[in-house]
């Protein structure tokens, strides 16, 4: 089936016969908003289309010929964002994002601001959306800031990842002097997640978290960095709200902050400038850059909460625009600093660290929860 559609212009080849109502589901077209034709004829919801049928669709809305337009030129827009009651061209779509990634690093929600431009910054790379695109952003801000993968021994997955972020270092970091540091956890640790899992009896995500968290402060302190940035973005952010108010989990609500201040030696401070843009404006803003990113989500992210999280918050969205950022900015202007100053060191006592036994790394203990994991997965695995 030829589906031509007008304003703008385009045609989709579709495989099989189906009726008008369903090729509009398909297409995800609003009936009312619509006239289809075909052979010539108006044709109504309920007519069948064979195979072969020729299909035009056009638009029947005045007053936004050729779709909605870019907020700062005028020019065709090509992404609307319901919460900004905005839509953007391309070029003023990254002046957007790269602009509340400005924000959320000038913005002193902490006495201070995320980072400044005499700061070694180190940014955590996946291989997904978020993480190459804030690099992509921070790089053309002008910071210095070098990358870190690290290889989770996830199958294809993990090669895949780390294939985009080399092939993006060697595209925009390496002629600048900007360094990918590689991590593999199981040359380097004796584990992958998967056989870590599968030794511990725990979640991947949470042997993954805890081994990531650990790399990502062992190397920032090793290379001498002064800054740890993450690719949390608005969405990640909202739902891990959502589940630490569900549980009333206080000591990680007192942690729920864009900035995260070193508390002793052996730690870097840890930011997260995404918190103020969504994953479908980071996946845009990928698209209109040009960066690839691995589409699909790891394979062991089945049954994680967070992602059910994250599909209620959608719901309540798509009825509310805004309403996630409401949820997440109105807990960190009016209660974040209640949290933090009823945690164990909050009130200006300090909470005492010393060095792990067997790493050096800081902890409360006499040794640190990596070194713990770490352990009991190696006294299984062969």
């Amino acid at each position: 089936m030829r589906v031509k559609l007008r304003n703008p212009d385009r045609v989709e080849e579709l495989a099989g016969s189906r009726t008008v109502a369903e090729l509009l589901d398909e297409l995800d077209l609003n009936p009312s908003t619509v006239l289809v034709i075909a052979g010539g004829e108006l044709v109504t919801a309920g007519t069948a289309l064979d195979d072969d049928a020729e299909v035009e669709i056009r638009p029947v809305i005045s007053g936004g010929a050729g779709g909605p337009r870019c907020v700062v030129c005028r020019q065709p827009a090509v992404i609307e964002e319901p919460r900004h009651r905005s839509a953007w061209c391309g070029p003023h779509f990254v002046d957007h994002v790269q602009g509340q990634i400005r924000k959320a690093i000038d913005q002193r929600l902490d006495g201070q601001r995320m980072f400044s431009y005499e700061d070694r910054i180190l940014v955590a790379v996946s291989g997904g959306k978020d993480s190459i695109a804030l690099w992509d952003a921070l790089i053309d801000l002008g910071y210095r800031v070098d990358g870190l993968y690290v290889g989770l021994g996830i199958g294809g997955y993990s090669s895949r990842s780390q294939v985009i972020c080399e092939e993006f270092a060697a595209r925009r970091a390496e002629p600048r002097g900007l360094r990918l540091h590689v991590v593999d956890l199981a040359e380097e640790y004796g584990y992958s997640t998967p056989s870590g899992s599968t030794a511990t009896g725990r979640a991947p995500c949470g042997v993954c978290g805890l081994s990531k968290r650990y790399v990502f402060n062992r190397v920032a302190v090793d290379h001498g960095y002064d800054v740890m940035v993450t690719g949390h973005n608005l969405d990640d952010e909202a739902a891990t709200l959502l589940g630490n108010v569900i549980r009333w989990q206080d000591d990680f609500l007192s942690r729920q902050r864009p900035v995260l201040p070193a508390t002793g030696p052996n730690q870097v401070r840890k930011v997260k400038p995404l918190y103020r843009l969504s994953e479908r404006e980071m996946a845009a803003y990928c698209v209109v850059r040009g960066i690839d990113y691995v589409v699909e989500e790891c394979p062991l992210v089945d049954g994680n909460t967070g992602q059910e999280l994250k599909e209620a918050l959608n719901l309540l969205e798509r009825t509310s625009p805004g309403i996630k950022a409401q949820f997440l900015f109105g807990f960190l202007d009016r209660h974040a600093d209640t949290f933090a100053a009823e945690r164990p060191g909050g009130d200006g006592a300090t909470v005492e660290l010393r060095a792990c036994d067997d790493c050096g790394m800081p902890t409360v203990g006499d040794v640190c929860a990596f070194c713990r994991q770490r352990d009991r997965i190696l006294a299984v695995l062969p």
